[in-house]
């Protein structure tokens, strides 16, 4: 099953290193990121998980929830916890499912036969509010994700979400943004002030979250 930004999130019931949780009932109404490790005590997905565990505040900041899965059993995250905190020097501050018979991996197609027939690929969810997949990312088992430019996505997804706005290229928090085409230019003018028309169908306004 392919799964296609505007799709709905497949919902399911799965154990985890904080209990077993039902996915849409665990993330309600926040965002949420579900991301697939190939399987427990590899060098990348150890600095990995690392990584998004010093990043809880601002995920928290951004009312996002984060969730991980490999297919390796519960019993391996426990262990693979300590070597985490011991080598990244942060402890697991986020569920990690345990999915041995693949299912939430079948489900959201992150094992791809081609790469490797029994492991998930680095695959990365980004879901909204209304159960909807907003992004979607997959990497090759070798290659670690950049967290901080997810963290940069979110805030763009955001945007679009909240206030009508869309974000150039390379754009960080703070950089100018474009009113997207639905939004006229006296409403424009109205929501977010002086209002840059490089073109019609281009202009630029002030971050206003910042």
């Amino acid at each position: 099953m392919s799964i296609r930004l505007g799709d709905t999130a497949p919902d399911f019931t799965a154990p985890t290193t904080e209990g077993e949780l039902n996915f849409h009932d665990w993330k309600g109404g926040s965002w949420a990121v579900l991301f697939s490790h190939p399987k427990d005590f590899t060098p990348v997905c150890t600095t990995e998980l690392g990584a998004v565990a010093k990043l809880k505040d601002e995920f928290d900041a951004r009312d996002v929830k984060v969730i991980g899965l490999s297919v390796s059993s519960l019993g391996d995250h426990e262990k693979w916890a300590d070597d985490i905190e011991q080598t990244q020097g942060a402890a697991l501050n986020f569920p990690v499912i345990a999915d041995p018979d693949r299912k939430v991996a079948d489900l959201y197609d992150m094992v791809h036969p081609q790469a490797d027939d029994t492991a998930t690929v680095r695959s990365v969810f980004v879901v909204g509010p209304d159960n909807k997949v907003k992004l979607t990312l997959t990497y090759p088992a070798s290659t670690g994700r950049n967290f901080d430019e997810l963290l940069r996505v979110i805030d763009s997804l955001q945007l679009t979400a909240e206030r009508q706005l869309a974000t150039p290229v390379n754009w960080i928090k703070g950089d100018r943004v474009i009113v997207v085409p639905a939004v006229s230019d006296e409403d424009a003018a109205e929501r977010f002030g002086e209002v840059d028309a490089v073109r019609p169908y281009l202009r630029y306004v002030s971050d206003p979250t910042v």
